[in-house]
C-alpha cells in the first residue's frame, strides 16, 4: 500500500513540475522555479509586465526582455514558460525586404551576348 502512495506522489510530482508557467500570470516564486530563470530574470520579466502590460506573444517578451532571445526562448518554453499559454514557435517573424532582383542564368546571358554581336 505504502508503494502505490509514494507511487501517485511521484507521478503528480512529476505532472506538477511539467505544469506551464504562463508569463503573463507567473508570480516571482512561479518564475524561479523555471529551469534557466533565475531571480534577476524574473524580475526583468515581471518589471517589464508591470510596466507595459502583458506580453502579446513570444516575440514582444523577446523585445522587451533583455536577454531574452530566440535561443533563450526556445530553452525556456521546453523548460515549461509560455506566453498567453503559447509555447515558443521558432524563428522571429521576417523583417521586411525590399524584392531584390531576379539573377539571370550565366548561360542566358552569354547566349544574348553572342546574339548582339555584328
Amino acid at each position: 500500500m505504502l508503494k502505490k502512495i509514494l507511487a501517485i506522489m511521484a507521478m503528480l510530482f512529476a505532472a506538477a513540475s511539467w505544469a506551464a508557467v504562463d508569463a503573463n500570470k507567473a508570480s516571482d516564486a512561479e518564475l524561479d522555479a523555471i529551469r534557466g530563470v533565475g531571480p534577476s530574470l524574473s524580475k526583468r520579466i515581471i518589471d517589464e509586465r508591470k510596466k507595459g502590460g502583458d506580453f502579446k506573444d513570444w516575440h514582444d517578451l523577446m523585445s522587451r526582455v533583455k536577454g531574452v532571445k530566440e535561443k533563450a526562448a526556445a530553452k525556456l518554453s521546453g523548460e515549461g514558460l509560455t506566453v498567453n499559454g503559447q509555447s515558443f514557435g521558432g524563428a522571429a517573424p521576417p523583417a521586411k525586404v525590399a524584392k531584390a532582383e531576379p539573377r539571370k542564368d550565366k548561360a542566358e546571358s552569354t547566349a544574348k551576348k553572342a546574339d548582339n554581336k555584328p
